[in-house]
């Protein structure tokens, strides 16, 4: 295992966690059935944006916040989907680095996930 500390690192953690993601029963069909992503422009938004929260690069320009509102309306995004990305996002990280800044990519991602599993379900509210 390694530390996580290059952008090249992050490019690893986020092809390996997006392989699993497509995979998976609980949230894949959002990226293939929902929204059809296009990996070729899909990944590198996340990785300037994991650079950005891990590194302080501020290579990511977006509000991702916004992006997922359209999908929760198409199909709503619950707990439990943010849950299964959760457990992906860590699997895939303990997998695959130690140190600090995986640490740091685990509590980020929690609150990430916490707060955009509250901002989809206040959004679905009448």
């Amino acid at each position: 295992m390694k530390s996580l500390e290059s952008r090249e690192d992050i490019e690893l953690l986020v092809n390996s966690f997006y392989d699993q993601v497509i995979k998976d029963e609980t949230i894949g069909f959002f990226f293939k059935d929902v929204v059809n992503v296009d990996f070729k422009n899909h990944l590198p938004k996340m990785y300037s944006f994991w650079e950005s929260i891990l590194f302080g690069q501020m290579s990511y320009k977006g509000n991702p916040m916004a992006v997922h509102f359209p999908i929760n309306e198409t199909k709503a995004m619950e707990n439990r989907h943010f849950e299964k990305w959760l457990e992906l996002w860590k699997k895939t990280i303990e997998e695959n680095f130690t140190g600090q800044n995986a640490t740091m990519a685990i509590t980020k991602s929690e609150n990430i996930a916490n707060l955009m599993a509250h901002k989809m379900e206040m959004a679905r509210k009448p």
